[in-house]
């Protein structure tokens, strides 16, 4: 059973009407309820909670950590930062969406600003699939599309992916590299781009597949950690 938390700031959905009516119980309910329990034990946590709900024991038993966040990525405490990165470089696996490209703990892994054009116009995005051998495009259509969608478009200041599974196309005429991966450490990173608060994108059944597909391709793989430091010789050294 992958043990896996969603992760949401779980802002908008207490403040803004037009995000309550699509999100009532919150993005991180949604994500819960979309992906099930096929495999799956899963928890939520949230901003408010004492240590935004990531204590040292919680993330201790997380295999995957789903990430959503959007207006109040300042509040995040860099002690929880510092907590999350080290359980991605110690093996935990890590999915960040749509606009958690600001979050702190993903611009620390990336090493880099992770701006980008934007819009919010409405308009549909079509998502291709650009890897369909990968694990993360199992099930996957050659496309499909999401009828209302904010536009994200590059350059996307990341650094190159180590694999790009989904490229966006939008109405507008704007690209962009939507489905990245990165190895950090022992872990695993994926990034997935769509998710607006105020769209039903965590309902779609195509985009509830990549994030299944992403949590089984982020989990742990359980091999050793290396061992690094100092070391003792396996076999003698003679003396020369």
């Amino acid at each position: 059973m992958v043990k896996v938390t969603v992760w949401n700031e779980f802002q908008h959905e207490k403040s803004n009407a037009e995000v309550i009516a699509v999100y009532p119980d919150g993005i991180h309910e949604a994500i819960k309820a979309g992906i099930g329990t096929d495999g799956f034990e899963v928890r939520t946590a949230t901003l408010d909670e004492p240590e935004h709900g990531l204590t040292e024991e919680v993330l201790a038993n997380t295999d995957v950590l789903i990430w959503w966040g959007h207006m109040a990525h300042d509040r995040v405490e860099d002690e929880i930062v510092e907590r999350v990165h080290k359980r991605v470089m110690n093996g935990m696996g890590l999915i960040v969406l749509h606009s958690g490209h600001f979050s702190k703990i993903f611009k620390k892994l990336m090493g880099t600003g992770c701006d980008l054009k934007w819009r919010e116009a409405n308009e549909r995005e079509r998502i291709w699939t650009v890897n369909p051998a990968h694990p993360i495009a199992a099930g996957l259509p050659e496309y499909f599309n999401l009828e209302r969608e904010e536009m994200y478009g590059e350059h996307f200041d990341i650094p190159a992916p180590d694999e790009l599974v989904f490229v966006s196309w939008f109405e507008g005429g704007e690209v962009f590299r939507s489905g990245c991966t990165w190895h950090r450490g022992q872990g695993k990173v994926f990034y997935f781009r769509p998710g607006h608060e105020t769209f039903p994108t965590y309902y779609n059944p195509n985009v509830l597949q990549v994030i299944k597909n992403g949590i089984r391709w982020a989990t742990p793989s359980g091999v050793v950690a290396p061992v690094r430091g100092n070391h003792k010789p396996l076999e003698e050294i003679k003396a020369k």
